[in-house]
């Protein structure tokens, strides 16, 4: 089964869906490629990946919008905004058309206002010379592009036939038995009509495609609204260009964050080869900052790391995730772009980007306290600059600098039941107390349902001693009025 056809192909009147010894019967010369349903959707990702150089928002054509009729893969760019930053819609499209022919790929490309008809131009719409107007609503650029003015879609349309509008084969077909075959024929014809014969698609497809009912494109990533786009004269090949692309590109997004009082907590930087490669490099902060000499000392690191090849014909600098940063929040934290927080946080901030941005801030812990009165469970791991990481730390007894994983079974002599032990063993080694403190007693947390561990579930009572080599240890009795085991639970420095 023929999947695909070029040119050459087209004209000697194959076309997809044809069986092959069909196709062979018609054309005895024909070349045959075994078709790569997953190659050529692994190629148009990253085709749509690189277009990002021109705009944020690009996705790859879904199998629907074409209905599987063999008019070619097709890419989606929605370029408002950007058309200026290459010389206008006609110059952007004719750029991309020059590199994608340098790379080997046949294309076309048209620019509506509608993406219903700017599929319908690139593929059924037969381009004039370059830079010449066709009729009032369109015009080509250099290299055979299609533009057409806003507005101008009913008139664009109307000459083209109905496969234009993205319709199966089999609605197709019908339109033409009953010879409707140009989009112009639907034009008068009630839509209730069309939706009682062919069902609704006829009727959608052409109002999506003269702007009536709106047709969302999801882009692949999520399109971001903060974003620096900064494009090279001639293609950079060394670092050090890089980095002063890189400064005026954290220079223009902190502008663009300080005039919506935000600030950026995690940021992408997109470099686009010349050979069609992306390379991205992602950085994260603990706080949300908009200072943009922090911002390139963290994408410093990573530089070196990134394949220029035949060199980085553009650049973006995407914020993908921000949080309000107000002026007020500024000063009143001392420096740029920290909240407010404790100054042992604010001056941890640094420290702990330039850590993190390497195994990753969530590696990046620190030990608070947790509402517990078992020494196991008073402390806890954090991520280091989350709010209330440090918490407070509530007055209480001396504690062990090392605490045992698990509490250890000792042997224990005291003189008197709830007395401390004037000698215990503990690793097959004897230690004679010189001198000991306690006891403090923990009761156990009987609000939390009984755990098959059943330690923490009873009273304790700690004592503090210290043997005659001057070591310190921390034990404890397990149960009340004497009568319990002992354990070691840790050691002083």
């Amino acid at each position: 089964m023929v999947v695909a056809v070029d040119r050459r192909a087209t004209a000697a009147g194959l076309r997809p869906g044809l069986p092959l010894a069909d196709a062979r019967a018609l054309a005895p010369d024909l070349a045959v490629r075994p078709a790569d349903p997953e190659g050529e959707a692994a190629t148009l990702a990253r085709l749509a990946e690189w277009c990002g150089r021109y705009s944020p928002w690009t996705a790859v054509e879904a199998a629907e919008d074409g209905t599987g009729a063999g008019y070619g893969a097709g890419l989606w760019l929605d370029v408002t905004g950007c058309a200026h930053l290459f010389g206008g819609e006609a110059a952007l499209l004719d750029d991309l058309l020059g590199r994608f022919r340098r790379w080997g790929y046949a294309a076309r490309a048209a620019l509506a206002d509608t993406p219903g008809a700017a599929w319908a131009l690139a593929r059924f719409k037969d381009g004039a010379a370059g830079g010449e107007t066709i009729d009032d609503t369109l015009t080509t650029g250099p290299g055979g592009s299609v533009v057409l003015v806003p507005g101008g879609a009913r008139a664009a349309l109307a000459p083209l036939p109905v496969a234009a509008l993205r319709l199966a084969p089999e609605v197709t077909e019908g339109l033409d038995r009953l010879g409707l075959r140009r989009i112009v024929d639907l034009y008068p014809i009630p839509r209730a009509t069309l939706v009682r014969r062919f069902g609704p698609s006829p009727g959608l497809r052409l109002d999506q495609a003269l702007g009536c009912v709106a047709e969302p494109i999801s882009p692949r990533p999520p399109a971001a609204d903060l974003v620096a786009r900064l494009i090279f004269a001639e293609p950079i090949l060394h670092i050090e260009g890089l980095t002063e692309g890189l400064r005026r590109s954290t220079a223009e997004l902190c502008r663009v964050l300080t005039a919506a009082a935000l600030g950026a907590r995690r940021l992408e930087l997109a470099l686009y080869r010349v050979d069609g490669g992306v390379r991205r490099a992602r950085i994260g902060t603990s706080r949300p900052t908009r200072d943009p000499a922090a911002l390139q000392r963290l994408f410093a690191e990573r530089l070196e790391d990134l394949d220029l090849g035949f060199g980085i014909e553009a650049m973006t600098l995407t914020a993908l995730e921000v949080a309000p940063l107000p002026a007020l929040q500024l000063g009143l934290a001392g420096r740029q772009g920290a909240p407010l927080g404790t100054p042992a946080d604010d001056a941890l901030a640094p420290l702990v980007d330039r850590l993190g941005n390497r195994p990753g801030l969530a590696a990046i812990l620190r030990f608070g306290p947790r509402e517990s009165h078992l020494p196991e469970r008073a402390v806890a791991a954090k991520r280091a600059l989350d709010p209330g990481a440090s918490g407070v730390w509530h007055p209480m007894p001396p504690r062990p600098s090392r605490l045992l994983a698990r509490p250890e079974p000792v042997e224990v002599t005291a003189l008197l039941p709830d007395h401390p032990p004037v000698l215990f063993r503990w690793r097959a080694r004897l230690h004679r107390v010189a001198r000991a403190g306690g006891p403090e007693r923990i009761a156990p947390e009987w609000w939390r349902a009984p755990r098959q561990d059943a330690s923490s579930d009873v009273i304790r009572d700690y004592f503090q001693v210290e043997d005659e080599d001057g070591r310190r240890f921390w034990l404890y009795r397990e149960g009340s009025e004497g009568a319990g085991r002992w354990y070691l639970h840790g050691l002083f420095a």
